[in-house]
């Protein structure tokens, strides 16, 4: 009897489990606000978790979900003409010759939906930042104030730091996209800043899971003034930097096919205002450059 019922409860588990792999790329563009507070998992010290429950917030329509399978269905069309044509929709010859990429340019309040800024407010923070179309809508305008005040929490021992990050490409039905810049050597960007130092970073999301939480870095040092700067910065680089563990090693960062997202971060412990205007950033295939890897490498167990 035990048995059975163990059984039972098994292929019900299964059954949900099943149903709900089938059911979130349809419901996911509905419910994504609404999944996204039921997932977060950080709480500030101190403050009292909500009453209310997550599910009680979404509000389904039918209507609307008939709107929202529309619009995957033709991105789904969209996408397998695209696979059939080539790479990125563009014919095989033309993908094996091409040098340059433009990924994001700032000319409209779309191109700046595609980001998300972050400051250490979300730990309890005082810095401010904000992003909005430069002048002539010609940019993006990064910009507010560094804080480096500890919040008084008695957890939190660092603060003072605020950072842009694209957004990770989604396909139809909520699928994971997956950038190739293996086609390329180097990233391009024509930034203007005030002179303080920032941080590139890429961060991956690759098949395997351990290099899920690798983080490049580079750090890319603005002169300041009213002139623009043009900026390329070969992938090798970047160096690996720990997040959530420790690095014993570095290795060339790994772009084929990996699930990227580009970011931008300030945190160099001066309180103050801040700003950072970005025209384009690209990807370059600089045939002069051949260097592989920019840093010394190890061998963890070298042989006598």
């Amino acid at each position: 009897m035990a048995l059975t019922v163990t059984f039972l409860n098994s292929a019900y588990l299964h059954g949900r489990c099943c149903r709900h792999k089938v059911l979130h790329p349809l419901l996911g563009p509905l419910l994504s606000d609404s999944m996204s507070k039921l997932y977060s998992s950080y709480r500030r010290p101190g403050s009292q978790p909500e009453k209310k429950t997550s599910w009680q917030n979404i509000d389904f329509s039918f209507k609307k979900g008939i709107d929202v399978l529309k619009t995957q269905l033709s991105m789904l069309k969209k996408e397998t003409k695209d696979y059939l044509i080539g790479p990125g929709g563009h014919p095989f010859s033309q993908y094996l010759l091409e040098q340059t990429r433009v990924l994001w340019e700032f000319r409209s309040q779309e191109d700046l939906n595609k980001w998300v800024i972050s400051s250490d407010v979300e730990i309890g923070g005082k810095s401010e930042v904000y992003l909005k179309l430069g002048r002539n809508n010609q940019a993006a305008l990064l910009y507010g104030t560094l804080n480096t005040e500890v919040p008084r929490d008695g957890e939190t021992k660092y603060s003072g730091y605020c950072s842009m990050r694209a957004k990770p490409p989604v396909g139809s039905f909520a699928r994971k996209k997956y950038y190739d810049w293996s086609n390329f050597n180097s990233l391009y960007l024509r930034v203007r800043g005030d002179g303080r130092p920032w941080m590139v970073n890429i961060y991956t999301d690759p098949y395997f899971s351990h290099q899920k939480d690798d983080l490049y870095n580079y750090f890319m040092f603005t002169r300041g003034g009213p002139y623009w700067e043009e900026i390329k910065i070969p992938f090798s680089k970047f160096f690996l930097s720990s997040r959530g563990r420790v690095q014993d090693d570095q290795h060339p960062i790994w772009l084929d096919k990996a699930n990227s997202t580009l970011g931008f971060t300030i945190g160099d412990k001066v309180d103050g205002p801040f700003q950072l205007e970005i025209d384009f950033i690209g990807l370059l295939n600089d045939r002069a450059h051949t260097e592989e890897f920019a840093y010394e490498t190890y061998e963890k167990n070298p042989r006598v």
